[in-house]
Parts: structure tokens; sequence; C-alpha cells
């Protein structure tokens, strides 16, 4: 239980507003590297800066003036790289959640990228003032032409607010569903399961769609970090004659033999979860559970319950329906499966 509590999606889960821990850790080589790299060329830029008011280099003369703006905005620039990759290695690189970090480094390029743009146009143009009226008149014109494009931006947005789905989730979305591998400013890619196939395993198929569907599409998301698990069921039709006993018996023994102490870990996690929640406990068995059904035909259908991480879904079901035809049909007597157009 304590190990689970250790995870930061689970914090993340149980705390809206959950605090990152950083590790104790140097600084990285690369990391070493880079800043001390930017550091002097910012050191450089700023000694060439001041070095414009020297006589010897008073020769420029009507250049002189383009120069100093030009050396303003290297050392803007620089002294933008150099803040971003101190936030970098500093607090991204130590927090403990890799999603965390691939979030955070996306909006921390996005902050870096719109400054070195209104760095560049008050470069190009002669004042600040323009440069930032410029820019305002060119997101004008460009909302209206990029409508679309903007929607799904601001679904990026939401999708770091609020969190519907991350990188490394298994969602469906719409038509979609797969495992998230990247999500874009403008949309997301998800390595698609199922689809062509007729079970959960990868199709091999790569599918993208705008961000902006979170905004107007429900999704469904089998990865929430406090209960990683679905329910699953197998079914089979037996005679009314058959011993039901007998088949509840076969059917939770197979799925208990398979699940071992899983299922009742996984329950009591969610339980020991829940209570530090202002939720209230949901009834969640322990033991895979097996409930009968009369079916539209002349026939009972057994349905056996249990619980099981998404991913390994199909495996388990393949296994599982193996072990208990093998069982039943050890029993001719007792389980009597339809024949010939009965099916």
């Amino acid at each position: 239980m304590d190990l689970l509590l250790q995870k930061p999606e689970v914090r993340a889960a149980l705390e809206q507003a959950a605090t990152r821990k950083t590790r104790p850790a140097p600084l990285a080589n690369h990391h070493r590297l880079t800043l001390g790299t930017t550091l002097l060329l910012l050191v450089g830029l700023a000694i060439f800066h001041f070095s414009l008011q020297t006589p010897p280099l008073a020769v420029l003369g009507k250049y002189l003036p383009l120069a100093h703006r030009l050396t303003l905005g290297a050392i803007a620039i620089m002294l933008v790289l150099f803040l971003a990759r101190l936030v970098d290695a500093f607090y991204l690189s130590r927090l403990d959640s890799a999603v965390t970090q691939y979030n955070l480094r996306r909006v921390l390029n996005l902050v870096v990228g719109t400054l070195l743009t209104i760095i560049v146009l008050s470069l190009v143009f002669a004042n600040w003032y323009t440069a930032v009226v410029s820019l305002g008149v060119l997101s004008i014109v460009l909302g209206f032409a990029l409508q679309t494009p903007i929607t799904s931006f601001i679904g990026w947005i939401y999708l770091l607010v609020k969190a519907p789905y991350r990188v490394g989730d298994r969602v469906m979305i719409g038509d979609f569903q797969g495992d998230v591998i990247d999500v874009g400013y403008l949309d997301t890619t998800l390595w698609e399961f199922g689809g062509i196939l007729s079970t959960d395993h990868p199709s091999g198929r790569i599918i993208k769609f705008p961000n902006s569907m979170v905004l107007e599409t429900a999704v469904h998301n089998y990865s929430w970090p406090l209960f990683p698990y679905i329910w699953n069921e197998i079914k089979f039709q037996v005679a009314y004659q058959s011993d039901l006993g007998f088949i509840r018996e076969v059917m939770q023994t197979a799925c208990e033999e398979e699940l071992g102490p899983d299922m009742r870990e996984r329950v009591e996690n969610y339980r020991s979860l829940l209570a530090q929640t202002p939720v209230d406990e949901l009834d969640v068995r322990e033991h895979p559970s097996v409930a009968f059904r009369v079916a539209e035909n002349t026939w009972v259908e057994a349905i056996v319950r249990y619980l099981v991480p998404p991913r390994a879904a199909g495996r388990v079901k393949t296994r599982l329906i193996t072990t208990m035809l093998e069982r039943l049909k050890a029993e001719p007597e007792r389980v009597m499966f339809p024949k010939g157009d009965m099916r």
C-alpha cells in the first residue's frame, strides 16, 4: 500500500493540487554543458554591448545604433534561453513523474517560443509598441483563418489543466481506441489497439485526432491512477438441465487460480485509497463473481466477471476460456453445451 501511495500519479489523483517532490540529485552533465555554454555567450554579448561605447568601435558610425539594437536583441534571446534551461535543469528534470515533465516542457517551449517571437519582431520594427501592435494584428487575422487549430490549441490547454488523459494512458474517444503516445499542441497521437482486430492487441496503426475533440466528445480512460483496471467477463451458453452449481464453481475457481491474490490486493488498495477521499466506498467484490441469465433462446448464460489490467485483458481471457472449456467439457453429463443449429 505504501508503495502505491508513493506513485506520483496516485498522489495527484488523491490530491487535486498535489505538491511535486524533487530529488536532491546533482546536475546532469548535459545540463552543466548547456548552462555553461549559454552563460558564457550571454556574458560575451554583454561585454561586446558595453564595448560599443568605447572609441575603437566608434568607427561603425551610422551603423552603431543598429549594432546596439541587434546586440540587445541577442542578449535578450540568450537570457530567455538561459532562464529556460535553468528551469529545466533545476526543476523539470527533478520531477518524479515523467508525464509531468513532458507536459511542463511543452508549456516551457511554448512560452520560450512566444518570447523569442516578440524579441525578433522588436528587432525588425523600430520599437516594442510597433512590434506588439503588429503581433496583435497578425493574431486577429490568423484567428479568423485558423479557427480549428486555435480550438485544438485550447483543447491542449484543457488537457494540461484537467488531464482527462496523459501520455501512456489507454483511452477511447469517439471511434478511436489506443494508447496515448504523444500529446502535441494541436493533436494527439494514439497507438491503436483493437481496431481492425477482434482482440485488444495493438493493430500497428497510428491514429491522430485534433485536441478539439476533448471539448466535444466523451473520453473513456482505462488508466485511472487510483484504479487502473477494468471489469471483464466471459459467458457460456448451457442447457437448463446443466449443474449450475458445478459450472459456478469451475468458472470461479479458474479465475481465482489465474488471478491469484492480485485481484484481492487491487480491491484492497482501491478501498484504502478511497478511505482518504470524501468519496463513499463502493461495493467492489474481492473475488470473481458468477451470474446466470436466461438467454433469448432456450439456453442459460453463465457469466463470470473478474478484474484485470486493460493491457492484459486479451491474454487473460484467452487463458481462462481455454481452462474453463477443458474442465467443463470433462463433465458432459453435468455440463450440456448447445449443439448444431441450436447454438
